[in-house]
Parts: C-alpha cells; structure tokens; sequence
C-alpha cells in the first residue's frame, strides 16, 4: 500500500527543473506586456522603450490583436513550463514567432522603414529573445520527457 501511495505522488507532483522556472518567467513577462497592450494601448505605444511610434500611428485594434497573440505566447510557455511532455509543440511556435517578428524587423529596417538607430533600439527586445527563444527550442527539444 505504501508503493502505492508513494507512485501516484510521484506522479502527482512531477519534479520541477531549471526550465519550469526559466518557461514560467518568460511566459509571465509576455502575459504582462499583453495585458498591458490589451489594457492600455496608447500608454504602450507610446511608453514601451523600443520606438514603436516610428513604425508609424497608433493603430489601437491593431495594438490589441498583437496583445491577444502576446498572451497567447505567454500561456503557452507557462504550460510548458509545467508539463514536460508539451514543451517541444508550445515552444516551437513561439519561437516561430519571435523569429519571423525578428525577421519583420531586419526587413523594415533594412528598406529604409525605420532609421538604422533601430538596429541597437531593437536588440534587446526583438532579436536576442528570438535567439532565447531558438536556443531555448533546442534545448527542449534535445530533452527527453517522459511519454505520456
């Protein structure tokens, strides 16, 4: 009876690991920013320290279509973060993402869209998460959770 008990508690509570934590934080700063797109679109056009009004007006639909895709990603990396078995298909399209936003990115500013300023303005917030996020891709998918 004690085996008993002590296997289903095992399965129960799975251990959590370094990526739970790293998933759930970067899964919870993209809620945030959604909420704060969905929330407050003029305040984030205009407060996010990344020069959104040189990509052109405020457009607050807009704002809050790309809200709802932020918080999207952000629960999809929570979930991952708390179920092993699912971090390769949540992740992998999050990662999708973030590299084709990077990619938006390089295009706009290298037609002339937006100054050549955007190049640093946009490293810390558009191309070194996509390159987090492919590495961590690679990560998970190298990882070997349990089958189901």
């Amino acid at each position: 009876m004690t085996t008993s008990i002590n296997a289903r508690a095992a399965t129960a509570a799975p251990a959590r690991d370094v990526l739970t934590w790293v998933l759930v934080v970067l899964g919870v700063s993209n809620v945030a920013n959604a909420l704060w797109m969905l929330a407050s679109p003029a305040g984030w056009y205009s407060g996010l320290p990344a020069a959104v009004p040189d990509f052109g007006p405020l457009n607050e639909h807009f704002v809050r279509d790309i809200g709802s895709a932020f918080l999207t990603l952000g629960i999809a990396l929570v979930w991952a973060g708390f179920v092993p078995r699912w971090r390769v298909p949540l992740v992998a399209p999050v990662t999708l993402f973030f590299v084709l936003h990077a990619l938006t990115h390089v295009f706009d500013t290298e037609r002339g869209l937006v100054g050549a300023e955007h190049w640093t303005i946009d490293l810390s917030g558009v191309y070194v998460p996509a390159l987090i996020m492919a590495a961590l891709l690679w990560i998970v998918a190298r990882a070997r959770p349990e089958p189901y």
